[in-house]
């Protein structure tokens, strides 16, 4: 049996961007993990964590071209030459959970099996459907191996608030993927009713009344 420790953020987003990273990078020097997929959307993630982990093979996923807007790539071409100046490679690609399923969705108003996967994974927060999707993106671009760990990084929103240790798998066998350790990641406590945020004790529910 062994203890691992998993920090819970109060907040979601960039405001734990140093902290998660720090905390990632904590775990793979005691790991021993040399590869880190880091998923980033202008590129100021990609651009902290080529800095945060030297010495270590850094993926940096970005979303896909055309994700915004048509013919538009988020990252920004300063972030990019950083990113890469400093050793790290830029992965851009389809996402797996947002393709030609994503396409009917929005031709036919109906869901397709990956948008169903992809809501699920965020039961446990934004930053873990991410996290399995930027490894299956890595995976599938032969940028990381299926048979090691890996650290992976991803965030709600901007930044970065969760982090994992994980073994990837190709899209073609995406159940067989296995996040081993959750290293950190929001609480996600349920927002404040309106009564809360007035200052107003709850008003307890009524028992049903049965006929």
């Amino acid at each position: 049996m062994s203890e691992v420790k998993c920090t819970y953020f109060e907040q979601i987003g960039r405001a734990n961007t140093e902290i998660a990273l720090a905390l990632a990078r904590q775990r793979a020097m005691e790991l021993g993990l040399d590869t880190v997929v880091v998923a980033t959307t202008v590129g100021d993630t990609g651009a902290r964590a080529v800095e945060v982990f030297r010495g270590m093979k850094v993926i940096v996923v970005s979303h896909s071209h055309g994700f915004k807007e048509p013919n538009t790539q988020e990252m920004t071409t300063q972030n990019r030459a950083k990113i890469e100046e400093l050793g790290g490679t830029v992965l851009t690609s389809t996402h797996i959970f947002g393709s030609v399923g994503r396409a009917i969705r929005r031709k036919f108003n109906t869901y397709q099996t990956e948008e169903i996967i992809a809501q699920t994974l965020r039961m446990l927060g934004e930053g873990i459907k991410v996290v399995v999707e930027v490894s299956a993106m890595a995976a599938d671009a032969g940028l990381v191996r299926t048979d090691k760990d890996i650290l992976v990084v991803s965030g709600t929103g901007r930044g970065a608030d969760t982090a994992v240790v994980m073994r990837a798998a190709n899209t073609q066998d995406f159940f067989n993927m296995k996040i081993k350790e959750i290293i950190c990641k929001p609480r996600l406590d349920p927002p404040p009713s309106q009564a809360e945020q007035r200052g107003e004790a709850a008003v307890p529910a009524q028992r049903p009344h049965h006929s």
